[in-house]
């Protein structure tokens, strides 16, 4: 057994509910490595019931690369907005199959949601908050229900609300793992240039950061990699890292 995995063993009594286990495991892999945070979030929560959850974006492939090696059969969740770039839909299916991952899964927002909320298809410009609710974050619940923990890829160095995020996290009833939290933007471009992962067909045009095309722009030079999301809003963020799962 590893030092590691020593320690996650050795943290006895057990602390109950969802927030101390979070806080247990944050102490415990503080300083691990994201391959082993993930072999550590199979081991807490269980192989059936463990998601990892991927926009397919600009800086996806290093977390996809890293869960590949440890085990590309975790479910992947893709939130496939109705908003998506055609690049991002077909840089999914080449990682997916570059990288062996077992079972991705996309999820789409309900019919009957947009229908009532957003039936002319404008909602991104006049509510984009609710229009990030009924397209991502409402299908991301119903994705997560089976899972009782999830990872994802946010980093600190992205800033914003990012900047303090810890390794491991409560959310909800869930524990949400965050491998890359501490990584900086040099290791993430090591693992692409490792493993040889083709970028995103987006990056190159300067889309630094790639989410829905009606809210994302370019980035200007010197920007922060996220100025071209919900550009001229006080928004950064959907929603499913700032709203409980559940």
């Amino acid at each position: 057994m590893n030092e590691l995995a020593q320690t996650l063993s050795s943290s006895a009594p057990a602390p109950s509910g969802v927030e101390a286990r979070a806080q247990t495991l944050d102490a415990a892999l503080r300083t691990a490595s994201p391959a082993e945070v993930i072999a550590a979030a199979l081991r807490e929560i269980g192989r059936d019931k463990l998601a990892a959850v991927s926009s397919f974006g600009t800086e996806s492939a290093a977390l996809l690369k890293v869960m590949a090696d440890v085990d590309p059969a975790i479910p992947v969740i893709f939130l496939d907005t109705g908003w998506l770039f055609e690049e991002t839909l077909a840089y999914r299916d080449t990682l997916t199959e570059q990288l062996g991952l077992r079972d991705v899964r996309a999820i789409k927002p309900l019919d009957a949601d947009l229908d009532r909320d957003d039936a002319a298809r404008e909602l991104w410009f006049s509510d984009p908050d609710k229009c990030c609710l009924i397209r991502k974050v409402e299908p991301l619940k119903r994705a997560l229900a089976p899972f009782d923990g999830w990872i994802n890829g946010r980093k600190r160095f992205q800033g914003g609300a990012r900047a303090d995020i810890p390794v491991v996290e409560a959310d909800g009833k869930r524990l949400k793992f965050n491998p890359l939290a501490n990584v900086t933007s040099a290791e993430i471009a090591a693992i692409y240039a490792t493993a040889k992962l083709p970028p995103h067909p987006l990056l190159a045009s300067g889309f630094l950061s790639v989410g829905c095309m009606p809210c994302t722009s370019r980035a200007e030079a010197g920007e922060d990699a996220r100025a071209g999301r919900w550009r001229g809003r006080s928004k950064t963020e959907c929603g499913i890292h700032t709203m409980k799962t559940s």
